[in-house]
């Protein structure tokens, strides 16, 4: 199954399935540190959780607010999504690439159920865990325009996360104009992927929507969610826009 790598800015990451980083550089997913040894990890005393920073507010009354607060970038989750660290940043790479170069990721992330299923499909005898959903927020240097950042943003997180190595199980939409509550304009679009048959207890379809959008600064950005797809508890599409809705800016803190 894919392999969803997390690291944080000062602490080691957890194991099951996860590889952990010590982030010592780099930007929204890019690791400059190699794996690091397994332990239990919460944040250090220093460092504060997404949304915590600036005080924001939520736009939806008892939804809870994530800040990345290196890029400027706000949005909600219901209160049962947990936060995570601001310095933390998750991302997907290749199966067997044993440089975990990222095909895609994003930083300061909220997390739906994180160990929602478990299974030690290589029988190493570690558990590996698959979260039901995340969303997070990143810089997009690389993009020629908000279209082309939303649809593959959404793409790579389907493919990585799901559908690995069948890219042909991933459908994408076209990219389409939207505006947030906030009145941030710039583009969407959605991905899924459709007969994943892994082998693994954990192997599911999967879910993505992108949104891309510029600062006024002109530089652009992106906010992702990611979850799986044709289940009991999957993440209704009324909540990804409910969430999607809530993307703003605030005040970057480099």
């Amino acid at each position: 199954s894919a392999v969803i790598a997390v690291f944080a800015a000062t602490a080691v990451v957890l194991a099951a399935g996860i590889t952990g980083f010590l982030l010592l550089g780099g930007e929204d997913g890019e690791p400059e540190a190699g794996p690091t040894g397994a332990g239990s990890v919460s944040p250090s005393p220093g460092e504060p959780r997404a949304g915590a920073e600036d005080g924001a507010e939520p736009l939806v009354p008892g939804w809870r607010t994530v800040t990345n607060v290196k890029r400027g970038i706000a949005f909600d989750v219901p209160a049962t999504w947990a936060l995570k660290p601001s310095g933390w940043v998750s991302y997907v790479a290749e199966n067997g690439d044993p440089e975990e170069t990222p095909l895609v990721g994003f930083a300061a992330p909220a997390v739906l159920k994180e160990k929602w299923c478990r299974s030690d499909d290589d029988g190493n005898g570690i558990q590996e865990d698959t979260p039901l959903a995340a969303a997070g927020s990143r810089s997009e240097p690389e993009a020629r325009d908000t279209a082309e950042a939303a649809r593959e943003n959404a793409r790579l997180w389907v493919y990585g996360s799901y559908a690995q190595p069948s890219e042909d199980k991933v459908s994408t939409g076209a990219a389409k104009p939207f505006t947030t509550k906030s009145g941030l304009s710039g583009s969407v679009a959605t991905a899924t992927s459709t007969g994943v048959d892994g082998a693994g207890r954990c192997a599911y379809d999967g879910k993505a929507t992108a949104f891309a959008f510029q600062n006024p600064a002109g530089e652009t950005f992106s906010w992702t969610f990611v979850g799986v797809r044709g289940v009991d508890d999957e993440v209704p599409e009324q909540t990804v826009r409910k969430i999607l809705g809530t993307v703003r800016l605030v005040d970057a803190k480099p």
